[in-house]
């Protein structure tokens, strides 16, 4: 296409309606009609990546193949596309100002005074702009993080505004998210909030060209026209957005909503290709009607919030569906395990997942947890401090160094069984810091996961982690049974052990939930629930 076409996603009345899911799903129907798409999400907040985010505050920290330390939401962008993110996938105000004021000191400003109108929206814009600007995509949907109204916000909704002024008709529009209340007292649905948040919108000079109402009632006809009317827009661009059994029906909701049409219409794009959603029907069907199910255990420490471990969820559901089994995730609380309770805890289950996390809280439950899966042959996939759990776990109770530890937890520890990377030593900053992105891995002749993969000799994998295996440690630990069976040939470091007596037992230094997606399930996930099916059968 000549002209990148833009399309603005902004949320209203309410955070955590699901903007990500609608820009994720609108961007699925124009893939699957030919249209090059991604998204990019605009974050409001201060830090200059969501890195150094409490994982209860935020959800879980999401990374790209080229390091960068992005916002939950690109999970499902790539999970639903297929499509790989980068760093200019996801921006923060802190990006944006850290880089403002850098040009300052460079005197790149010459002189004048730095405000946020022109040189904040002139940074916004242009961020918003390089995917277009690099000839690769057709649609770029960029959504804005927060609510209209927000402080916060205000830089990016003039960005917006100046953006549509400047692209000129038909070459951007804005999609406006907002909730439509039921209230059960009066036992109807209410629009108010909705015209509400419009009218926010448009005193900000932004004129919403879709509607897409979050409800949990269907909205009625009457209620379209009157949303239409008050809230200036065609009747047609009216979109209910009702609760879904899935995030994976939201794109054939929004199908049958005529989300993708309207938004072609808007932009004067051709409207001649059907959507080609095969494989994603496929999907969905082995999802909804599973042959078997199985109970995985998750071991983790920051369980009360499902959103910690959303890539590592939605891994089970893809490779669920792979294996035409329902899992079912059994969250454990790594903190409460104790020597005691740790049989009764992890009872029942069909294979146990221990996974990532840092610091020391928690951690000895994981260790249990790793011996548990070892002594009782249950299917075990551990993920970076997973990894480094089976590690110890081994050192202690099976070469009996009774106290090795990784440096992390206890840095006078007598066996570093894990330790610090050397070039980690010297930094002090915590942001961007650690071994990022995707790295390297040869994989060994004859090992499990060699097999998982398909028998391929190397993978790339993305890592988020400052530790690592202690190779001092290695010939004992191989000896003693537990395998080394991935290197990085760069580092030499090892970034996959597992057990050679053992049915199905691996521990690996990187993140596979990052890599896994409708269209590719992860691997190492589909031989977990293979493997629990096949130990809950036995």
């Amino acid at each position: 296409m000549a002209q990148t076409k833009y399309i603005f996603v902004t949320g209203g009345v309410t955070s955590s309606l699901g903007k990500g899911i609608i820009a994720a799903s609108l961007a699925k129907l124009l893939q699957s009609r030919g249209y090059k798409t991604t998204i990019q999400k605009l974050d409001p907040y201060i830090n200059v990546d969501p890195g150094t985010l409490n994982p209860y505050e935020h959800g879980e920290c999401y990374v790209t193949d080229d390091g960068a330390e992005t916002d939950l939401d690109l999970g499902h962008y790539e999970r639903f596309l297929n499509v790989r993110t980068s760093q200019a996938n996801n921006v923060t105000t802190g990006r944006i100002y850290q880089s403002v004021i850098e040009k300052e000191r460079r005197g790149e400003f010459l002189g004048k005074t730095v405000q946020v109108v022109p040189h904040i929206t002139n940074e916004i814009k242009e961020r918003v702009q390089v995917l277009g600007n690099s000839g690769e995509y057709d649609i770029v949907i960029t959504e804005i993080g927060g609510t209209v109204g927000d402080i916060e916000s205000l830089p990016y909704i003039e960005a917006v505004r100046q953006l549509l002024w400047e692209l000129g008709d038909n070459n951007a529009i804005v999609i406006h998210l907002t909730l439509v209340p039921y209230l059960s007292a009066a036992g109807e649905l209410k629009t108010k909030p909705t015209q509400h948040s419009v009218k926010t919108l448009m005193e900000s000079g932004i004129k919403a060209d879709i509607l897409v109402c979050r409800t949990e009632h269907e909205i009625s006809n009457d209620i379209r026209e009157k949303l239409a009317l008050f809230c200036n827009v065609k009747r047609e661009a009216v979109i209910q957005s009702i609760d879904a059994s899935t995030i994976y029906d939201v794109p054939l909701l929004m199908q049958e909503e005529g989300l993708d049409t309207v938004t072609l219409q808007k932009l004067a794009l051709p409207n001649t290709v059907e959507p080609d959603l095969g494989r994603w029907n496929e999907f969905l069907a082995r999802h909804k009607n599973p042959k078997d199910e199985v109970t995985i255990g998750l071991v983790g420490k920051y369980v009360e919030l499902q959103d910690s471990y959303k890539s590592i969820l939605e891994a089970f559901i893809h490779a669920g569906a792979a294996n035409e089994v329902k899992v079912k995730v059994k969250s454990v609380h790594s903190e409460y395990i104790t020597a005691d309770n740790y049989k009764n805890k992890l009872k029942g289950l069909d294979a146990i997942l221990v996974a990532p996390g840092f610091g020391e809280r928690g951690i000895e439950g994981k260790v249990k947890a790793v011996e548990y899966a070892r002594v009782m042959n249950i299917p075990f996939l551990g993920i970076c401090l997973g990894m480094q759990m089976a590690v110890i776990e081994y050192a202690r109770n099976v070469l009996k160094l009774d106290k090795a530890n990784s440096t992390e937890m206890d840095e006078n520890t007598p066996d570093p069984v894990i330790s610090i990377m050397e070039e980690q030593k010297t930094i002090t900053d915590k942001g961007g810091t650690m071994r990022l992105g995707a790295w390297d891995c040869d994989l060994k002749d004859g090992s499990l996961v060699k097999e998982m993969y398909n028998g391929a000799s190397q993978i790339s994998e993305r890592h988020r982690h400052r530790y690592e295996f202690n190779n001092a440690y290695l010939e004992q630990l191989e000896s003693a049974g537990l395998l080394a069976t991935g290197f990085n040939k760069e580092t030499n470091l090892v970034e996959i052990v597992e057990l050679k007596d053992h049915p199905w037992f691996i521990g690996v230094q990187y993140h596979p939930e990052y890599k896994s997606t409708v269209a590719n399930p992860h691997p190492l996930f589909v031989g977990l629930v293979k493997a629990a099916l096949d130990h809950k059968k036995a």
